[in-house]
């Protein structure tokens, strides 16, 4: 006997569609705490979803006690974060994690030590920010908006090299770091935003495109007004595509 949509099915009952099962991302936050929401709110803006249970699971550690790494690798003062950050990265795989993301370009002088130390795969922010713009082939010049670590430890400069890219520095690194500073303070509002607008435009004559490679700076890039690659946008993308591209049980 058929049954059309409006007849009462006394003998079923209907049954809701399967929800997707994403796969879960781990985040090591916290350097700095405000960067840390900003790639989890950018994470929820670009995920398809029209309820809760749509949206990915993350995982988050945000612990600012994590030891400075501008102290560590500029000033050769502070003690080595690497412990810490291997300890978040195993807490995060032991409780579910598929894979890691660090919201923290400097951080990211120490993966090789994470990745290591985990079986699961690192979101490597410097690595997907530069493909993004290598494969778009239209930057010779990119102009480096970052912390001076990021500069000393040639986090960008190395993998841009490998493709024939050169990088520009702001010619006041000093207001750059200043801003840095701002931002971990609490010091995001419309001046903040203003004065890294200013930088940015005095660098843009000297460059194809620009990039944050800086997560606090990311924060404040509303005063940008040039062209500009942001690395936290490009990360935060990629834990997107990376939780929802295929289920978990074909992982």
């Amino acid at each position: 006997m058929s049954m059309t949509l409006d007849s009462p099915d006394r003998g079923m009952s209907a049954q809701p569609e399967p929800k997707p099962a994403h796969r879960v991302v781990g985040i090591i936050g916290g350097m700095g705490p405000e960067a840390t929401v900003d790639l989890m709110r950018r994470i929820i803006a670009k995920t398809p979803a029209r309820d809760d249970a749509d949206h990915i699971h993350l995982i988050v550690e945000s612990n600012p006690k994590i030891p400075s790494r501008i102290a560590h690798l500029i000033e050769r003062s502070g003690p080595d974060p690497t412990p810490e950050l291997i300890r978040i990265a195993g807490n995060l795989q032991r409780a579910g994690a598929h894979a890691l993301a660090i919201p923290c370009n400097t951080a990211h002088a120490y993966a090789d030590s994470i990745r290591r130390a985990v079986a699961i795969p690192l979101l490597d922010m410097v690595s997907l920010t530069v493909e993004q713009i290598a494969a778009s082939g239209r930057a010779s010049r990119v102009g480096l908006l970052a912390s001076t670590a990021v500069h000393n430890t040639a986090l960008y400069a190395t993998a841009f090299s490998a493709r024939g890219i050169a990088t520009v520095l702001p010619a006041r690194q000093e207001e750059v770091m200043a801003l840095i500073k701002g931002v971990k303070r609490g010091d995001t509002g419309a001046q903040a935003q203003a004065a890294l607008g200013r930088i940015a435009l005095d660098m843009a004559d000297r460059a194809d495109v620009l990039l944050i490679g800086c997560s606090e700076l990311s924060v404040i890039a509303a005063g940008i007004t040039v062209p500009f690659v942001d690395s936290v946008d490009v990360l935060a993308q990629a834990v997107v595509s990376f939780a929802t591209e295929q289920t978990v049980a074909r992982w």
